[in-house]
């Protein structure tokens, strides 16, 4: 036989079992199947955050396919991730397609949550979304501004002490601050003081205090009785009360007029007043009115009417005027 053609059948059947190690090897550590049917999900993700071709799709923790493709969107801002999931298993539309790693630095894969399990199940070529992955890099940048902004605060924090420092717990602050806490001490033992003395002067006049509240309670209950007897008066001598002040109001109305025609001259009253003749009268008659009187005071009644009818005589004596004899002669 030919050395060529040795050479040839060697390297062939060399090729052949290197691809069956390949599947095998494959086979036993992605646990693929090639003669297995599936059928396909298309996964829309914002971000894979390093998941690769041929990653484990897992239901519960049990795989269930694998991701054959994973494609950019043209406008660069998606990504759609191609599953294929044995068709042994049903996935309801309300499951979460998460993308989750192995441990701290394990694969990553596709992870599948189930919820209600409401139907309709998921068919060939249904499109789902999926949540971006937990991205490690990105909560440590988080984690460094955050980190910068704990700094920052701790800085202002540590200025602001520093400011209450020297401002308020200074040396006069302090001694003011003990002159407070004594003066409050010894305000607080006056309180005391005078606590007590309240309560001694309680305790001695107790019985007094006592007889005076009982004498406010029987004050208070007499003024009670008598408010209520004054509205029983009222109410039982109101319409004799209002006719009473009505006849009141008369009587000062009528003595407002008088006084009026009084100072205008008017009526007899009024004429008397200011009537110069009718005054002048009025005084005669008023001075022989004393005269009168006193002779009835000095010679009595009957030698009063016995003096009246005496005759007159020459003498001297008798031919003076008496005016005391009669009114009438008074007034001549």
């Amino acid at each position: 036989m030919d050395k060529s053609k040795l050479e040839l059948k060697v390297g062939v059947f060399v090729l052949v079992a290197l691809v069956l190690l390949a599947i095998g090897i494959i086979e036993l550590s992605k646990g693929t199947s090639f003669f297995r049917s599936t059928y396909e999900l298309r996964l829309h993700a914002v971000d894979v955050g390093g998941l690769q071709n041929h990653s484990g799709v897992l239901l519960a923790g049990v795989k269930v396919g694998d991701v054959s493709d994973i494609q950019l969107a043209p406008d660069g801002k998606s990504v759609t991730i191609i599953l294929k999931i044995y068709k042994d298993y049903k996935i309801y539309h309300d499951a979460q397609f998460v993308i989750e790693q192995s441990g701290f630095l394990g694969d990553k894969y596709v992870a599948i949550i189930p919820t209600t399990n409401q139907p309709p199940v998921l068919t060939n070529g249904a499109e789902v979304e999926c949540e971006p992955p937990f991205n490690l890099q990105e909560v440590a940048r988080s984690t460094a501004g955050f980190i910068e902004r704990i700094d920052d605060t701790a800085k202002k924090l540590d200025a602001s002490v520093s400011e209450l420092q020297r401002v308020v717990l200074n040396g006069r602050t302090m001694t003011n601050f003990s002159v407070s806490i004594e003066n409050l001490r010894v305000f607080t033992e006056q309180a005391i003081d005078t606590l007590n003395a309240i309560n001694d002067v309680i305790a001695t006049n107790g019985p007094q205090a006592g007889l005076a509240v009982s004498n406010v309670v029987v004050f208070s209950q007499q003024l009670t009785d008598f408010a209520q007897s004054a509205n029983v008066l009222l109410a039982t001598n109101g319409v004799d009360i209002s006719d009473a002040v009505k006849n009141i109001e008369t009587s000062t109305e009528t003595l407002t007029n008088l006084l009026g025609q009084l100072r205008s001259g008017n009526g007899p009253a009024g004429e008397l007043l200011y009537n110069e003749t009718l005054s002048n009268n009025l005084q005669t008659i008023a001075n022989n009115l004393v005269v009168t009187t006193s002779n009835l005071n000095r010679l009595g009644l009957w030698g009063f009417l016995w003096h009246k009818q005496l005759p007159q005589t020459n003498s001297p004596e008798m031919n003076q005027p008496n005016v005391a004899q009669s009114p009438r002669g008074a007034n001549q």
